[in-house]
């Protein structure tokens, strides 16, 4: 079993990405720079998407494309992964969509489950885990064991914005094959397991404090 990560490296990618790191930046800005950084994220996370060919008629000529084989399968991780959502649904209009809604106790890190809405049989379908953070992996780990336990194959994708080598190194104890795309891998976790230097608390800025 092995972690393999991609970072990605576009320019349009860094902005986006500054833009979210600004402290100033507004909530209804802030999402429409997560929606512009996950285009770009997630298509490098579809690279390798199973496809068959297909033949297609132009107004000229008939050539060859692709289709996606099997529609794959969309998890976002409540609550910060629905703002990754509408950019992998412009690019993938037809995958279904199953949530897994984990929150982590402020004390201990540690994930629980409080709702997980996902087919009950995964076997041949590519599933990519949107979560813009991975900080310790503790909620990533869990989706993608409820995942795995469906049957999905691996490796499963998971779409971020940013990843902490902690959590990174986290998840590659945990026995899945699984493949990061991230913006950015940055420099640490603080003593609240907050991504450093990072953005802040991903969530409360894209849909305001929960409290």
């Amino acid at each position: 079993m092995s972690v393999t990560v991609t970072v990605v490296d576009h320019p349009v990618a860094a902005e986006a990405l500054t833009h979210l790191r600004d402290q100033h930046s507004s909530n209804q800005f802030f999402r429409a720079e997560m929606r512009r950084l996950s285009l770009i994220v997630i298509a490098e996370a579809l690279r390798d998407v199973p496809t068959t060919k297909v033949r297609v008629t132009t107004p000229l000529a008939e050539t060859d494309g692709i289709k996606i084989s099997q529609r794959p399968v969309l998890v976002p991780i409540l609550r910060a992964g629905l703002g990754m959502l509408p950019a992998a649904m412009e690019l993938l209009p037809d995958a279904d969509i199953a949530v897994v809604g984990v929150q982590r106790d402020e004390a201990t890190h540690q994930p629980s489950e409080y709702v997980a809405k996902l087919p009950s049989r995964l076997e041949g379908r590519h599933c990519i885990v949107l979560d813009p953070m991975l900080a310790t992996g503790g909620s990533l780990e869990y989706g993608c064991k409820l995942l795995a336990a469906r049957g999905a194959p691996q490796p499963i994708t998971i779409a971020c914005v940013l990843a902490a080598p902690e959590g990174i190194a986290y998840l590659e104890k945990s026995g899945m094959d699984l493949h990061i795309v991230t913006a950015s891998i940055d420099e640490r976790l603080n003593e609240h397991a907050f991504i450093v230097p990072g953005l802040g608390d991903a969530g409360d800025r894209q849909f305001g404090p929960p409290h």
